[in-house]
């Protein structure tokens, strides 16, 4: 069985239900998790007990959606809560805003909970006692076996017993599917997002959509723009971050979802670009190209990075006489994504640095050329390891070749801090001290003193009040 705290304290949650006389199982996402081999992040547990006996009966309690029968159970000591979430039975009524129920009912049947979740594979229950009875005392080792790769195998016979399926999630896990629980137009309608995130399993998992879920997505994907930019901004994250970006994104095209939640990627599709520097294909392919790259586990920013990079293409798009081009595309790319990123509501620091990341892609052509000073800001860019490893998927996903990357890698890493960033040899005050009235010139001044310092053609402060007077001389 999985040994964590996590694992432990749902356990312990189910246990104290089950012996106050409810129902109590193992729900959702990490029951899915445990059948695939996967360690879940998180443990929920569903009961027939309602959200006032559940906050009677664990002494530490928070009522974070008590009215739609959600409660958060902790447990823990001077090394740190464990929080576990406790959702009672029920069947929801009608969703007017395409994400809430306009009423609960609590139910004790749990087939009736489970037929009002999202997809079967996240509708299987497991009785943790019935696995804990399973499994002999002595085993340490986690719940693994044969995953979705080389052909899913029935559970241990231990654990086997221990699952209730009512919709059929083990067979769908069986074949690779994702499979809306009832009708699928039922399912979305109810929360819009759900169609984001089947197109999110089904890319994490391998997993194919089921025909009349993916048909169901194609009529309502115009319903996503209901849904709060927030939600849809983390569903997006989550694709870009889980190690499988390209399948996820082929998948939003495919659906028509990637047209509604971010067409400024949709119009990359089709604009051609120059072969001789592309033969891979168009800017949506190219894009692919790099987002097949991203790792999981991946900075957000860079995953962001990645699928910006070329934003600014389609409209600076231009057949001239010699060849395709796409005059001033970074620069126009960075105001897409400026405005992408602040509709989704990103901070101002991963906005900074996607659009720095989206400034700066085409830069290292010029690396070579640069002056030292120039160079050395450049490697002050914030987070350059996340420029360098772009710059890299960039290349990989088009011609292949990495010249301007080794360079410029090598350099940076050769290059120590202090060199990059280097103590300041005069400031404002020796500017004062020396008879010059404060004001805009001091930036000047200052810039210009730091230029020579990386330059290396300065190295003491008096060399620097030397070049201040000579570039800018007192009146009189």
């Amino acid at each position: 069985m999985p040994q964590t705290r996590q694992f432990d304290a749902a356990m312990q949650v189910a246990k104290s239900l089950r012996e106050a006389g409810h129902q109590a199982y193992l729900a959702g996402g990490c029951v899915r998790d445990l059948v695939l081999g996967r360690e879940p992040e998180d443990y929920d547990v569903a009961t027939s007990a309602t959200p006032d006996v559940v906050l009677e009966l664990f002494p530490r309690t928070f009522a974070v959606g008590a009215h739609f029968g959600v409660v958060l159970v902790a447990d823990g000591d001077k090394e740190g809560y464990i929080t576990t979430e406790v959702a009672t039975f029920r069947s929801d009524g009608a969703y007017s805003d395409g994400r809430h129920p306009d009423a609960v009912k609590y139910t004790t049947s749990a087939e009736e909970d489970v037929r009002r979740r999202d997809f079967t594979i996240n509708g299987l229950l497991l009785d943790p006692l019935a696995l804990v009875a399973g499994f002999p005392a002595e085993a340490k080792a986690p719940i693994a076996w044969e995953g979705i790769q080389g052909g899913l195998k029935p559970p241990p016979p231990s654990m086997g017993a221990a699952v209730l399926d009512y919709v059929g999630g083990l067979a769908d896990m069986q074949s690779g599917i994702v499979r809306a629980i009832g009708r699928p137009g039922d399912r979305f309608e109810e929360d819009h997002l759900r169609m984001l995130r089947a197109v999110r399993f089904a890319a994490r998992f391998g997993f194919r959509l089921d025909p009349a879920t993916a048909d169901a997505i194609r009529r309502l994907a115009g319903k996503t723009k209901a849904v709060s930019r927030e939600r849809v901004r983390d569903e997006l994250t989550k694709m870009l971050t889980e190690g499988h970006a390209r399948r996820a994104f082929e998948l939003l095209d495919e659906t028509g979802l990637l047209a509604e939640v971010l067409p400024e990627v949709a119009k990359m599709k089709g604009v051609e670009q120059p072969p001789q520097y592309h033969p891979e294909g168009d800017v949506w392919v190219h894009t692919l190209g790099l987002l097949g790259q991203l790792t999981a586990g991946c900075a957000a920013t860079l995953a962001w990075g990645a699928l910006l990079h070329d934003v600014g293409k389609p409209p600076t798009f231009r057949q001239a006489p010699d060849r395709i081009r796409f005059d001033g595309h970074a620069e126009m790319g960075v105001v897409m994504a400026g405005e992408i990123c602040r509709s989704f509501r990103f901070s101002n620091a991963e906005t900074d640095q996607i659009q720095s990341l989206v400034a700066n892609h085409m830069r290292f052509m010029d690396a070579e050329k640069m002056k030292a000073s120039t160079q050395k800001r450049f490697f002050r860019l914030e987070s350059f390891d996340q420029h360098l490893a772009l710059h890299k998927m960039d290349c990989l996903a088009g011609s292949g070749r990495l010249d301007h990357w080794n360079f410029v890698r090598e350099q940076w890493l050769a290059m120590p801090e202090e060199t990059v960033r280097p103590k300041p040899l005069i400031t404002g005050r020796e500017l004062i001290a020396a008879g010059y009235k404060p004001g805009v010139g001091f930036q000047l001044m200052l810039t210009a003193v730091e230029d020579a310092q990386l330059e290396g053609t300065i190295m003491t402060p008096e060399e620097a009040l030397r070049l201040v007077r000579e570039r800018f001389p007192l009146p009189g």
